[in-house]
């Protein structure tokens, strides 16, 4: 077998290509509609790659008349992809930019011309929230910034910071369907959030809003997140309420999941019994504190390897991090960084926490770290330099104890987005 750590890169590896959209989008496109328009709408981390994917569909295999193929896609900077039609913006991510501002504009404006003839699909992944951004009226970029940054610090989980966004924007929650009636609205999704709920992959623009403007302002009291008086008062507003179940302009659109994280994980998992381990799935949904979650985990392979398992731990969902100190990481950063405090002086055991869309946290670059690795070796390394995981817990700098240490995961943007995957590979203490 590789190294622990390069067997970990390769599941990592698998995880990213079974969710990629040359793997799976060109089955789920539909066909041209008879007559009209072909409005292709995409966002989001792997909304370039499906946009790239889709064009070359309705171009190359389709053969549509360019005329009737008309769009726009807008995805994260670093995540553009070549298209030979398809206007591709690239725009901020987590937090959103003028770039998103001005590619949403034109988005809604192209919706506004939807016909009954046309067909709208709407191709989009996670981080379309931030991609497709469109303040409801009276609130500025600057003011909606602000705001995603202190619930990203707050520690509130993607579907609570996703039912202040639909309530604060003219796109988000069911609001571009409405603007593309009467046209027919297609929506093929990859999902990025714990349960695959639709409403709340990329704030759910083409489906109904199962969440109340009651419901936003529960998640500003319970993080104690603190708002200009123009949010304030549009959380107060019934014009910013959001289309419901059962509202008319829904009549006309679908909405197909067509890749989630469990796909990625099938395919892992039958790598780890190739390879004559035992996969122990623990579930793609998992939430919460991501050094609490490390906790957890370590106690678990630590149990295995006792018993004499061959095995690795598999996991997703979307892991948070209440933000205390200055440093630099997200969630599988710092999910790594917990498990090395627990590694000290063990063999056998290794970790590698990934985010499959590429980079982790809220740094925003693409070029940032997706994750990390360690093992006791890195425990022990850092013991040599002086380093304690720890303190840089405390700091919240899971970027800076990995850079000194060599674990991160730097695998650059991988034009997809099926949430994070964590993996605990377990060998027996004797077989090392």
């Amino acid at each position: 077998m590789t190294s622990p750590r390069e067997f970990l890169n390769e599941l990592f590896e698998t995880a990213v290509a079974a969710a990629h959209p040359s793997t799976f989008l060109p089955r789920h496109l539909p066909a041209p509609p008879a007559k009209g328009r072909l409005i292709l709408f995409a966002s989001g981390k792997a909304g370039g790659s499906m946009a790239e994917v889709a064009e070359r569909f309705y171009l190359d295999d389709a053969k549509i008349d360019p005329k009737r193929l008309d769009g726009i896609a807008v995805t994260r900077h670093g995540y553009g992809r070549p298209t030979r039609q398809i206007p591709m913006i690239e725009a901020g991510h987590p937090v959103p930019d003028q770039a998103g501002i001005d590619a949403t504009e034109r988005t809604l404006q192209l919706a506004d011309t939807a016909t009954a003839d046309d067909l709208v699909l709407v191709l989009m992944s996670g981080g379309a929230s931030a991609n497709w951004i469109a303040p409801a009226a009276g609130i500025t970029l600057a003011e909606k910034q602000a705001l995603t940054r202190a619930l990203l610090r707050s520690g509130a989980n993607i579907g609570e910071i996703n039912t202040l966004r639909k309530h604060l924007s003219r796109i988000k929650g069911g609001r571009l369907a409405a603007r593309a009636a009467p046209a027919r609205v297609l929506t093929l999704a990859v999902s990025d959030v714990p349960g695959d709920d639709p409403d709340v992959i990329g704030s759910g623009p083409t489906v109904p809003d199962t969440k109340t403007l009651a419901d936003a302002l529960a998640v500003v009291k319970k993080f104690n997140v603190t708002l200009p008086p123009s949010i304030a008062n549009a959380l107060k507003d019934p014009a910013n309420e959001s289309p419901k179940p059962g509202d008319a302009i829904f009549a006309n659109t679908e909405y197909r999941l067509v890749a989630k994280p469990m796909d990625a994980f099938d395919a892992v998992q039958a790598k780890i019994r190739a390879a004559g381990y035992e996969p122990v799935f623990l579930g793609d949904r998992l939430e919460g504190e991501a050094r609490d979650t490390a906790a957890e985990h370590m106690r678990l392979a630590k149990e295995l390897q006792a018993a004499g398992k061959r095995a690795v731990l598999l996991s997703g969902g979307e892991l948070t991090v209440t933000i205390r100190g200055q440093g630099k990481g997200g969630p599988n950063q710092e999910y790594a960084l917990a498990a090395t405090a627990l590694l000290a002086g063990t063999k056998g055991i290794a970790v590698l926490a990934g985010d499959t869309d590429g980079t982790d946290g809220g740094g925003g670059d693409a070029d940032s770290p997706a994750g990390a690795y360690a093992d006791g070796e890195t425990a022990a390394k850092a013991a040599s330099l002086g380093l304690d995981p720890a303190q840089f817990l405390a700091e919240n700098d899971s970027t800076g104890f990995f850079a000194r240490t060599g674990g991160l995961l730097t695998p650059g943007p991988t034009y997809t987005n099926v949430n994070d995957f964590r993996a605990i590979l377990v060998n027996p203490c004797e077989s090392v």
